[in-house]
């Protein structure tokens, strides 16, 4: 997980697996820098899991209409199948 940030915006990306035990690492690197609005880049993301969406729906609830989830395939279908395929934070 890398993020960079300017006081204002805040990149995170974020690759390989997202589950349980580095769920919360994702979480905080999100939480790391001061920012008012947060892209969480999952497009290298090959597997999400019920702790990882969690974390998605803490970091929407930190950033009201201020995150953008930016998913992979595999995210964006379990986004879906959790139902917050309509969330106004997952990019197209």
């Amino acid at each position: 997980m890398t993020a960079e940030g300017d006081g204002v915006r805040l990149h995170v990306q974020v690759t390989g697996e997202v589950d349980m035990a580095t769920a919360d690492t994702m979480f905080q690197t999100a939480l790391r820098e001061p920012a008012k609005q947060l892209t969480l880049d999952l497009r290298s993301v090959t597997f999400f899991d019920s702790a990882a969406i969690h974390a998605v729906v803490r970091l929407a609830q930190r950033f009201p209409a201020a995150l953008t989830v930016l998913p992979s395939r595999q995210v964006r279908r379990v986004l879906e199948i959790s139902g917050l395929g309509e969330q106004d934070w997952l990019a197209d």
